[in-house]
């Protein structure tokens, strides 16, 4: 400690010693800082709460450090909103306001520090980028101030994974080393088709010899006020020469071993106990397995009363004799998915040139703390078709896996089930699905599968540089597409079917959304405007210079009239106006940085002649009340070869007042108007006449450059995969300061749609960004059937028809037809997705018109 020893007597420079020594000194528990304390925010951790009054689910640890010292602090229930939808972020500043000194009063000597305010999150200043190794600042650990690797409520013994339950997460999961050898007596072992008659009687089952042929993901059942240390669960399918039997894995027992059962591990199991089998959950698939699967009752492996003794054998200590069954796969290729019935299991195995985002998505689990699922799309290719496997991967508790899914890896998905909606074929993943990619494919059972052999024949016949050009990742991707009619759902159980919601109530939807999570809703209206704006955006020229060419805005009417260059002034000028009053006009951000957030403080000031506010969601609310070239030879080194070598949009919600105030809107913070400089416009002839009186206008920025999927360079994976993955938990000063260049695919431009609802009462903006060319992820799996190129078709279908001459349309042709539009009731489907940082995702995926609009057979 000789280093915290030198920082102790050199911390005259510690702001953050100062605001402790401040803190103890005073006579109250609380201090409210007169200058909000800059810090950088190094870790997040989540742990399930306690029985608290705010009724939060989850409580969070954050590390700060003031570039002198670290310390692990509180975070107050009523702030933990802002780590909830992706604001307060590892590698940001966090201008701290309130803090105070808690103590544990049932334990000695525990106390810790918690923040109560926070003024904003800005980006971290040129202090803080000195910093390369964040464990080599000193801890603070003085007094009676507890340093501690736990959470600071030491009731909890564990930390959950920052965004979802199912991972394994922190130093209480043990890893995955080689088992030791050891020598077991075989001689006095039960079989398990023996084990129902040990379940009928008093005695003590024998112990078990058994391979584990499947594993489950984790399952976390904690709740607040439970009295279980850890609630976790884990499934696995284990089988002898007798047959297949359910082994549940409970509690304590999870950290200990999830991580040394690996499927096709041998196990000798002692003091196990049996009960009836849980029969409401989900069994993987065995056909190819002639043994008998036992469903009535199930082993449980516990950590007490009794507690089960398991000993994992070596592989080179397995002995034939034993009779033990190999574990089975149903390797299937792209071209034999097509035939398969829905809801069928299949393994795949291909080579990746398509990854998406890390998505959130919520539970429907109406019992316990809220919970979210994670999943990515992928799209792998095997040789066999030139249609790619589209698949839709969840977490599968392999984070280590899950999170390094990249091009040009080779891919291995078991138990993935078959999704068959209209003429759209993908696969999801189960519970049982395990995923295997380049760098752990060495030993593997399935490396001898005949399917897996060929298709290692056919990685030998690609070029590296080919086959890059075929890949890409991220962007906004949606499968399946949604079908040719719409039909809403009157049935709250029909879970794939959407209601239709009505555009005044997305302000609730948009302020529950957290961090990338994902959500669909239908909205029905007229179209009201039609902008399109080209991409990637083009440089602004000045003022002067646009009124000279006078083509870098081109408006065009219902008739196909150009817009006058005297409104043409006008949006330039109201855009000054509102630059001028937007509060991060005073505050200096460097080039790709990102902007100031500024919290509750800003509720009562008033910018232009709306009065800008934060909700809890961190999305600002503007009310008018008066308020994205080397060969690579693959060889039978086979799947262990290939992975060595190888601004800003955001989005705010407004509400306009009826009045002639609601003539000059007032641009949000952080949100560049997209709607300043279209390449054209189209207005329907209602709206100049309602928007004056709309209420409820939803506004979104310009399209943001994560919608957008880009082109797949190995130069920059490992940056790459930061973005696409969920915002970590530990802060990586050399990844976070790393940059690379967004190389779109195949996106020339977007619309920007104005849905009026039914009552006029109510607006929203939506981004459509048509599919152009075969080259993005979105065309695959897609039918291309033609189309005239009207606006009305464009917008309906979701793309652009290439034509004769193999251009597309000009934005002029397009707008030309749009007075097709007028008085066309439509339904669109809108993708919502809060990527963070207050920038929400609001794409429509689809626009139905009149005519493939039905209405429902029935009514509750």
């Amino acid at each position: 400690m000789a280093g915290a020893a030198e920082h102790r007597d050199s911390g005259s420079g510690s702001a953050l010693q100062a605001v402790f020594e401040q803190l103890r000194s005073a006579y109250t528990l609380s201090l409210t800082l007169t200058s909000p304390l800059c810090l950088a925010v190094t870790a997040l951790d989540r742990y399930l709460s306690l029985q608290h009054p705010s009724g939060e689910s989850y409580s969070y640890d954050l590390t700060i450090t003031d570039g002198h010292w670290r310390m692990k602090c509180q975070l107050a229930d009523s702030l933990t909103r802002w780590v909830r939808t992706g604001s307060l972020r590892c590698g940001a500043g966090v201008l701290v306001s309130q803090l105070s000194l808690v103590h544990d009063e049932t334990r000695l000597s525990h106390s810790y520090l918690r923040i109560d305010g926070i003024h904003s999150v800005v980006e971290l200043p040129e202090r803080f980028l000195s910093i390369k190794d964040v464990e080599k600042i000193p801890q603070w650990c003085q007094d009676y101030v507890t340093r501690s690797d736990g959470p600071l409520q030491l009731s909890r013994k564990y930390y959950l994974p920052l965004w979802i339950n199912d991972d394994p997460y922190g130093s209480v999961w043990i890893p995955n080393n080689p088992p030791p050898d050891v020598v077991i007596d075989v001689s006095r072992i039960t079989l398990v088709a023996d084990l129902d008659a040990f379940f009928h009687s008093s005695r003590r089952p024998l112990p078990l010899l058994v391979r584990i042929l499947h594993r489950s993901r984790i399952r976390y059942y904690g709740k607040p006020g439970q009295n279980i240390d850890f609630p976790f669960q884990v499934y696995c399918e284990v089988a002898d020469q007798s047959g297949v039997m359910s082994m549940v894995v409970w509690n304590d027992l999870c950290p200990e071993w999830f991580n040394r059962l690996t499927v096709g591990s041998v196990l000798y199991l002692q003091q196990y106990s049996l009960k009836h089998s849980y029969q409401k959950r989900s069994r993987p698939q065995i056909r190819t397995l002639s043994l008998m699967t036992f469903h009535s009752i199930e082993i449980c492996l516990n950590p007490r009363s009794p507690a089960s003794v398991v000993t994992v054998i070596p592989p080179k200590s397995v002995q034939p004799q034993w009779g033990l069954p190999d574990v089975p796969y149903n390797f299937a290729t792209r071209s034999e998915v097509d035939s398969m019935n829905s809801n069928q299991a299949c393994d795949v195995i291909g080579l990746v040139t398509y990854v998406g985002r890390v998505e959130r998505i919520r539970s429907k689990e109406k019992t316990g703390p809220e919970k979210f699922w994670a999943y990515r799309w992928v799209h792998a290719v095997d040789g066999t078709t030139d249609s790619p496997f589209i698949l839709e991967i969840f977490s599968s508790s392999q984070p280590e896996i899950f999170n390094n899914i990249c091009p040009m890896t080779y891919l291995v998905c078991t138990q993935m089930r078959v999704c068959q909606t209209g003429c759209s074929v993908y696969l999801t993943s189960s519970t049982e699905t395990q995923l295997f990619i380049t760098g752990c494919h060495k030993k593997q059972p399935y490396v001898n599968e005949p399917k897996v052999k060929a298709f290692i024949q056919w990685t030998k016949t690609l070029k590296d540089n080919v086959m890059l050009r075929r890949t890409a990742v991220g962007g906004h991707y949606c499968y399946p597409p949604a079908p040719p009619t719409f039909t809403p759902t009157t049935n709250s159980n029909m879970t794939n079917e959407l209601s239709i919601t009505a555009i005044a109530e997305l302000k609730g939807e948009l302020e529950s959304l957290q961090y990338r999570e994902h959500r669909r809703v239908a909205v029905q209206g007229y179209v009201a405007a039609v902008q399109y704006h080209t991409w990637p955006p083009q440089p602004e020229l000045p003022h002067s210079e646009q009124q000279q060419e006078g083509v870098s805005v081109q408006g065009v009417s219902d008739n196909g009239a150009a817009i006058p260059s005297s409104t043409k002034d006008e949006m330039t000028l109201s855009q000054r106006e509102m630059d001028s009053t937007s509060p991060d006009s005073d505050i200096t951000v460097a080039p790709k940085r990102r902007r100031v957030q500024t919290g509750t403080r800003l509720h009562r000031q008033y910018f232009t002649r709306s009065k800008m506010q934060f909700n809890s969601a961190g999305i600002q609310v503007a009310s008018t009340s008066h308020e994205e070239e080397e060969e690579q030879q693959w060889d039978e080194g086979d799947l262990e070869s290939e992975e060595s070598e190888g601004e800003d949009k955001h989005t705010s919600v407004r509400k306009s007042a009826v009045g002639k105030e609601t003539d000059q809107t007032s641009q949000v913070p952080g949100v560049q108007q997209a709607a300043i400089h279209p390449t054209a416009l189209w207005e329907s002839r209602v709206w100049p006449l309602v928007k004056q009186k709309v209420t409820d206008h939803f506004c979104c920025g310009r399209l943001d450059q994560e919608s957008i999927p880009e082109k797949f360079h190995f130069d920059d994976r490992e940056v790459l995969l930061h973005d696409l993955n969920l915002s970590p938990a530990r802060w990586n000063p050399d990844l976070t300061s790393q940059t690379h260049t967004h190389t779109p695919v195949a996106c020339t431009g977007y619309f920007m749609l104005t849905i009026l609802g039914l009552n006029q009462t109510a607006a929203v903006e939506v981004l459509l960004v048509p599919v152009v060319s075969s080259d993005d992820p979105r065309a695959a799996g897609v039918p291309q059937t033609q189309h005239d190129n009207s606006l009305l078709s464009c917008i309906s279908s979701g793309r652009l028809c290439v034509q004769p001459d193999g251009s597309c349309p000009t934005p002029g042709s397009l707008m030309s037809s749009a007075p097709q539009l007028e008085s066309e009731r439509v339904v669109c489907i809108v993708d919502l997705c809060l990527l963070g940082e207050r920038r929400v995702e609001m794409i429509c995926s689809k626009l139905y018109r009149t005519a493939d609009i039905c209405q429902p057979s029935s009514t509750q």
